[in-house]
């Protein structure tokens, strides 16, 4: 970052505490993972969903900021049951696979520069590279090839997966990882956000890849913008920029940034989707707040020092972390959560007003960004940095 933003003492408080609550929750519930429930609480389960990589980031990120041995070795046994779960293909039918692996495998082999792990990630990629549809020109965002629902349906989460295809591509020296990530980039800039700046959730292909219609699974209508999708599309696009340097990747996402900041609440946490009607009932995203909070941080790191849009980057970081970490210290160990008043599916009715375990990540990675200058498990911290394709 060529501007550093000021240290505050309470990210170090609030890194502590969540080492500490990290480590009670292993402590409880050993090699289980966190899934979502309606509930103050996590349900502890298998790996077999699409978020466990966000519990082994966390594991990582903290063993990073404290050094303790039990948070490595914890974290290196989670990564078995990675192992085990891309050996089956176990529920892997879908493009979150830069969620689980880059998070697990690929942060592995960033802190421990383990070859077992880096070979992991590069299968993972490999995984990721086969839900390509050449016909139609896209990565296929849920369930198999063909699906009459699903067939030619790419989601802006997906813009959050490319970076597991972007550093395989730097790993194996074979571009074809890149080539589709570049392309599934330029697909989502093309089609997955509007003029106005704000974004589609999902667009719908025909099986030749010709356009159909913007669309929303998780946001309040079609055309409303869902608040953890333009959160996706801020740092998706920013790290497609620091992998690629196409200077159409920054550009979206300070477009999609300034939208995000313009809308934030005086209490710094965003409401689900920015159509939504409010009422004192609507509920909060936290993990969109913390999401955006990490991808502004990135995009920072491409700016130069006199942009005239830092300054209100910057204070949109700092009134997003500053309501985030209040919230979370306010909590008590016995709550699981490291924030509070995430949402996962409002229309569905599911996970409503909770703890949402990627938002725990993305708080905890902006909070070590902030304090530390760790930037995550999305790319490797190589010295000449931004590096591109």
């Amino acid at each position: 970052m060529k501007k550093t933003l000021v240290k505050n003492v309470k990210w170090q408080e609030a890194i502590k505490y969540a080492v500490l609550k990290t480590k009670h929750n292993l402590s409880l519930h050993n090699q289980k993972f966190p899934h979502i429930s309606n509930d103050k609480c996590y349900e502890w389960g298998d790996n077999e969903d699409w978020i466990e990589g966000f519990w082994t980031g966390i594991v990582w990120l903290c063993y990073e900021y404290s050094g303790d041995e039990y948070l490595r070795l914890q974290a290196n046994t989670q990564i078995d049951s990675f192992h085990r779960r891309l050996q089956a293909k176990h529920a892997l039918e879908h493009h979150d696979i830069g969620f689980l692996y880059g998070l697990s495998a690929l942060a592995g082999w960033i802190v421990e520069e383990d070859e077992r792990h880096k070979l992991l990630a590069i299968r993972a990629a490999d995984h990721l590279l086969g839900r390509w549809r050449e016909e139609s020109g896209l990565i296929q965002a849920w369930g198999p090839e063909d699906d009459p629902e699903n067939g030619g349906r790419i989601i802006i989460d997906c813009l959050m997966n490319l970076p597991l295809l972007y550093w395989a591509s730097i790993a194996t020296g074979n571009s074809r990882y890149a080539e589709v990530a570049v392309r599934q980039a330029e697909l989502s800039r093309k089609f997955l956000v509007r003029g106005d700046d704000s974004s589609y959730h999902t667009f719908y292909f025909d099986q030749s890849g010709n356009s159909l219609r913007g669309g929303t699974h998780q946001g309040y209508s079609d055309g409303s913008t869902w608040t953890r999708g333009q959160a996706w599309g801020i740092y998706g696009f920013a790290l497609s920029y620091r992998y690629t340097g196409n200077i159409r990747f920054l550009e979206t996402s300070k477009r999609l940034a300034v939208y995000f900041i313009e809308r934030i609440p005086a209490d710094g946490i965003v409401y689900w989707d920015f159509n939504v009607p409010v009422t004192g009932s609507t509920n909060r995203d936290s993990s969109a707040s913390a999401i955006a909070a990490c991808g502004i941080l990135e995009l920072l790191e491409h700016l130069e020092p006199a942009h005239p849009l830092r300054q209100r980057l910057e204070d949109a970081v700092m009134l997003t972390m500053t309501a985030l970490a209040k919230s979370s210290m306010d909590m008590s160990q016995e709550n699981e959560g490291l924030i509070d008043h995430g949402s996962y599916h409002v229309r569905g009715n599911y996970g409503l007003d909770g703890y949402m375990i990627w938002g725990d990540y993305y708080y905890l990675e902006a909070l070590l960004r902030l304090e530390k200058q760790i930037p995550g498990y999305w790319y490797e911290r190589d010295k000449s940095e931004p590096y591109h394709i």
